[in-house]
């Protein structure tokens, strides 16, 4: 606190010093911040890049019950696809689906899609047109979803959607 006289009075004058190792260190902090901040919109960035190969695996409708008219019911199915652009996903997909229902013939079909990606967010939507087979009938299934993708890790991802199957 410094405290002088002059000809119109008196002046009181506040100084802060810190030594120059906080100052040193405030820095470092503001930029290790900063390096982060722009390390991870750059992993999220990477995650929806143009080159990125897709795969994903899924079963389904694992009805485990047993009754009268109704056995074991399950379903499994493949996707493979590429980021054609940044944000851009173009796949193929199989899948074959097993009904434990009597008078209920089992089917597959094989089909191809795609999807946006909104990168700020992780939510996609996503088009396809499924060719499913089933004993002496054939259909072609256009669908549409909406999901999001959250990344556990760098390459593995939880994509939880609502969809639409013809």
């Amino acid at each position: 606190h410094v405290v002088s006289a002059g000809k119109e009075g008196v002046q009181t004058h506040i100084a802060v010093h810190r030594k120059p190792k906080f100052l040193i260190v405030d820095m470092i902090k503001k930029l290790f911040a900063m390096a982060a901040a722009l390390f991870v919109t750059a992993t999220a960035n990477a995650q929806f890049e143009q080159g990125k190969l897709y795969l994903n695996g899924s079963l389904t409708g694992l009805n485990l019950s047993y009754n009268g008219t109704s056995k074991f019911n399950a379903g499994a199915s493949g996707q493979m696809g590429y980021m054609v652009a940044d944000d851009w996903l173009l796949y193929g997909m199989v899948g074959y689906n097993h009904y434990g229902v009597k008078g209920v013939s089992d089917n597959y079909y094989l089909g191809a899609g795609g999807r946006y990606y909104i990168e700020q967010n992780g939510i996609y939507l996503g088009m396809n047109c499924k060719l499913m087979h089933t004993k002496g009938y054939t259909d072609v299934m256009p669908g549409f979803e909406i999901g999001y993708a959250y990344f556990l890790s760098r390459t593995v991802t939880l994509e939880p959607a609502i969809y639409y199957d013809q």
